[in-house]
């Protein structure tokens, strides 16, 4: 969530230094990573035994029963308790409709509750309700109390990140399902004609009035009726069909011709991926062996 090249707070457990003190985070110490590896640098702001780190959480749940503004929403809460908890809570739909949660409900199912909305809301709307959850920190530091051992730096061996000892040992990285991006598929909503009575069309100003012609059955006379140029019409209807004809074969050789540079493009820039390739194999091999 940090933007690049801007600063951002990370809370750490670990001994007591005075703010202000400098901060430098290295992925490695081992002398096999090419390069000089700092992950970051910053300082000390301040020390507290209890800091409030939290993160967001989204509560989704679906209306089963719809009473003008008040409905009956499932599947946000798995228990009474729950809902409780979340009483006066603010809700939201996708469409941008403020609610508010009631009550419990004791029939239906876990977790139901009662809310009422600014305006009606529709079955297929999305009811979700902002909230943060608590994070802790695990407590756990290990102190390098000094580095002068028989080697230096390259003596002392801290522990091996997760994803290092994966590569070691060879073993699959461990998958979520449920953190995979799945395609989202959205029923397109067909909204019903706005339906304006006849008694309340004649009582609107004719600002206001729809104006929208109906389709005729019977096409009108101005269909049939047959058109003869004059001879300077016809002039100009041709002439007009000539820079036509001439217009539409630069755009289709225009075309051609940008279809042709794209070809082109595509295959310097499959050579140059593939050398960028060669070049990075390279690199690690070296990496390995030193």
């Amino acid at each position: 969530y940090t933007p690049d090249n801007m600063h951002c707070h990370a809370t750490f457990y670990g001994h007591q230094v005075p703010p202000n003190t400098g901060v430098l985070a290295i992925q490695r110490i081992s002398g096999n990573v090419p390069g000089f590896r700092i992950a970051a640098t910053g300082v000390s702001l301040e020390l507290n035994e209890s800091f409030d780190i939290v993160k967001k959480l989204k509560l989704v749940g679906t209306p089963t029963k719809i009473y003008k503004n008040t409905s009956f929403i499932s599947g946000m809460f798995n228990s009474d308790l729950e809902v409780s908890r979340f009483e006066g809570a603010a809700i939201k739909t996708v469409s941008g409709i403020r609610g508010q949660v009631k009550k419990a409900l004791r029939e239906g199912q876990p977790g139901s509750f009662r809310a009422t909305f600014e305006d009606k809301i529709v079955m297929s709307d999305i009811v979700f309700c902002r909230t943060w959850m608590p994070v802790e920190i695990k407590k756990y530091y290990n102190p390098v109390t000094s580095l002068l051992v028989k080697n230096g730096s390259d003596g002392w061996r801290g522990m091996k990140p997760k994803a290092q000892l994966q590569i070691e040992t060879e073993t699959p990285i461990q998958v979520n399902p449920d953190s995979i991006y799945k395609p989202i598929e959205r029923p397109i909503k067909k909204f019903n004609k706005l339906h304006v009575s006849k008694k309340l069309e004649g009582a609107l100003p004719f600002a206001s009035k729809p104006k929208d012609e109906k389709k005729r059955k019977n096409k009108g006379y101005m269909s049939k009726r047959a058109v003869v140029m004059d001879a300077d019409e016809k002039k100009k209807y041709t002439f007009l069909q000539a820079v036509n004809t001439i217009r539409n074969e630069k755009v289709a050789k225009k075309k051609e011709s940008n279809a042709k540079r794209l070809v082109i493009r595509k295959k310097v820039q499959e050579k140059k991926a593939e050398i960028m390739d060669a070049v990075k194999k390279v690199n690690l091999k070296k990496a390995e062996i030193m």
